[in-house]
């Protein structure tokens, strides 16, 4: 199984960004996904989470600016971005819960994009 991500760049504060990450390989069913970031200097952090069900949460720093949002017929999540600020600078890490068929059971693991900077600045 892997993740891809893209979309990241560079952006002024106000803007917008819409990241994407597509997973791809033997999988089963995908549970939660979610959209991590991490500053330099600075721990990962929680931005967004969506289920298979579409309900959402959002770190309260990105509340209101921030949309989470999944296709499952293209097992893909994406994290819309606007009204950015300065302090969204991070790479963004998307990640997943994913159910594969391990003959004859089967197995839950998360997995981890590959990362995706997003720069705001002017």
């Amino acid at each position: 199984v892997q993740l891809q991500a893209s979309g990241g760049g560079l952006v002024q504060p106000g803007g917008s960004l819409r990241l994407s990450c597509a997973a791809s390989g033997s999988i089963f069913a995908i549970n939660v996904m979610g959209w991590y970031r991490q500053a330099p200097g600075k721990q990962r952090e929680l931005v967004a989470t969506i289920t298979s069900g579409g309900s959402t949460g959002y770190a309260d720093s990105v509340k209101g600016r921030f949309t989470i949002s999944r296709d499952n017929a293209k097992n893909t999540v994406y994290l819309q971005m606007n009204s950015l600020k300065p302090e969204d600078t991070a790479v963004y890490y998307c990640n997943a819960i994913i159910t594969t068929i391990v003959e004859p059971r089967m197995k839950t693991n998360s997995y981890w994009g590959q990362g995706t900077q997003v720069t705001v600045s002017s």
